[in-house]
């Protein structure tokens, strides 16, 4: 397993989510919406909103399997927030970052992983909407859009930008 690097901007980084105040909060309608329309809309098991702590994974959502948060060395979205773009892996058992990765060889056996990096309006990327299956899996071009369109939409929640709750959602103050 290749642990992910840190960002040489990691204290800016880990200031801008500490901002938002929003790390072990309880779950919220807001969040909790959007990770089941996407483990829904992507045909995945899983699919979570992950914040990338000093030191650990910490999920403000998770749809699919019972975990709040997970060591940040074995976080596939820890590899995700260190690019700007999607980070997709289609068999974590053929990538030499994850092959023997605890998440991959036992539960919850991801072999599908797909992490779109919330990038905050200062430019650092705190986390990620991520989908994950235990079936290998590739994306097309349309739900690449998708994933990118959802993430944006999280990071308006993150930052107070979205004008109101989600259509059903009930805000909760954390």
């Amino acid at each position: 397993m290749q642990a992910p690097t840190i960002p040489e901007c990691e204290a800016d980084r880990l200031a801008t989510l500490y901002n938002l105040r929003v790390l072990d909060t309880p779950p919220e309608d807001r969040f909790d919406l959007i990770t089941i329309y996407s483990a829904s809309l992507f045909s995945v098991q899983m699919s979570m909103v992950s914040l990338i702590d000093a030191h650990r994974q910490w999920f403000k959502s998770v749809f699919g399997f019972n975990a709040r948060e997970a060591p940040r060395h074995t976080s596939f979205c820890a590899h995700a927030i260190l690019g700007a773009r999607l980070l997709e892996v289609c068999d974590a058992t053929e990538d030499p970052r994850f092959a023997d990765n605890p998440c991959v060889t036992g539960s919850p056996r991801i072999r599908f992983y797909a992490g779109q990096p919330l990038t905050m309006k200062n430019g650092h990327r705190v986390g990620t909407l991520c989908l994950a299956d235990p079936l290998p899996k590739r994306l097309s071009h349309w739900e690449r859009e998708h994933l990118s369109k959802l993430a944006n939409i999280v990071e308006a929640e993150l930052q107070g930008e979205d004008g109101g709750p989600l259509p059903g959602s009930t805000r909760r103050n954390g």
